[in-house]
């Protein structure tokens, strides 16, 4: 996949990301069986971002938080379920 469409699709530049900050919340703070958009993926690591690019978690898509059970959060992204752990449900912005 070409790095810049990785870019623009999910990374979000600084000023757009001091803004989202401030305003959204992160998956982790979610109510379940409630429908969210996703506005960028928060993460330090780019193996992270990724992996959730790949799941289809990326701005502009909506997400459901399904369930939480300690420390894994189910989540539906079109049409299919996921469980992903903490971190990574702190690194979606919603």
């Amino acid at each position: 996949m070409n790095s810049s469409i990785f870019n623009n699709s999910l990374a979000l530049s600084s000023e757009d990301l001091l803004t989202t900050q401030a305003t959204a919340h992160n998956l982790s703070q979610a109510q379940v069986n409630q429908d969210y958009v996703i506005k960028g993926v928060d993460s330090g690591d780019p193996e992270i971002a990724n992996f959730l690019f790949t799941l289809g978690c990326f701005k502009g898509e909506t997400i459901t938080l399904i369930s939480i059970l300690s420390e894994s959060y189910v989540i539906s992204i079109k049409d299919a379920r996921y469980s992903i752990d903490s971190d990574l449900a702190q690194a979606v912005l919603i």
